[in-house]
């Protein structure tokens, strides 16, 4: 597919190096187009987004209720509920108001852009766009609301992660996690203090289509402990009973 085609503080967790995208950092994309979904995911994920396409707004409101993303890419006119309420929804309400949003619409009038971004849209773009321009809108409004999102590095304490290599470091130790431990580390690391279910680490690490038992996710996190720490190093990684996981935000502290 063609790219450029156009189309229709210490202790704390710290970034560095804004260089590539984090493969947990999640876009749901709300287009039912099916060709200019196709193409949007393909360049998405190609940069290391992780992206969940729906074809209805009201499909979409059900996802969000149940797992939110990093940001949405939402088209004015859908079936089932249009993007512009769907929008008004997610500014409605306390857990996704700040939830990044970008519209996608035909609608090139500036009375309708107007419109859209007094509704709550963070930003907007109007068809046809060429990808460059959507992605680097995309990346500038991750750069604004969530900038742990696309950074190359975290750190916290005497532990870094670095994405854009695919390295752990302990001190001067490096450690050794296979690929599903990785994305783990960075899914929690990124977002120090939230508590995470079993259920949403599935989606978000794993995939939602991926069929795998929650327990697998317990698996896991064994494994990601006994490589992150050894002898007396401090575990970074919380349990809290009946919920799930998190990394602990007073790590290194």
């Amino acid at each position: 597919m063609n790219q450029i085609a156009e189309i229709g503080q210490k202790g704390s967790v710290t970034t560095r190096g804004a260089k590539t995208a984090s493969s947990t950092t999640r876009i749901l994309l709300v287009e039912d187009e099916a060709a200019l979904s196709t193409l949007l995911t393909y360049n998405l994920e190609a940069e290391g987004f992780q992206v969940e396409s729906l074809e209805r707004g009201d499909e979409a409101e059900s996802r969000l209720e149940e797992n939110l993303p990093d940001l949405v890419l939402l088209d004015w006119m859908l079936p089932g509920v249009s993007g512009l309420e769907i929008c008004r929804r997610i500014r409605a309400r306390e857990r996704t108001r700040t939830l990044p949003v970008i519209m996608l619409t035909a609608r090139g009038e500036e009375s309708e852009k107007v419109r859209g971004l007094a509704t709550g849209a963070d930003d907007y773009i109007v068809k046809p766009f060429s990808v460059p321009e959507l992605m680097a809108r995309v990346r500038a409004l991750l750069r604004r609301s969530r900038p742990d999102r696309i950074t190359g590095l975290l750190t916290a304490g005497d532990l870094s992660l670095d994405r854009e290599n695919w390295r752990v470091q302990r001190g001067d130790r490096h450690v050794h996690l296979g690929p599903t431990e990785f994305r783990l580390l960075d899914h929690l690391m990124g977002r120090p203090g939230r508590v995470f279910s079993r259920a949403q680490l599935l989606d978000s690490v794993w995939g939602e289509a991926a069929e795998i038992d929650e327990r697998t996710v317990d698996v896991h996190v064994g494994r990601l402990r006994k490589a992150l720490s050894i002898g007396d190093e401090p575990d970074p990684i919380r349990t809290v009973r009946g919920a799930g996981y998190s990394f602990d935000e007073h790590f290194g502290r």
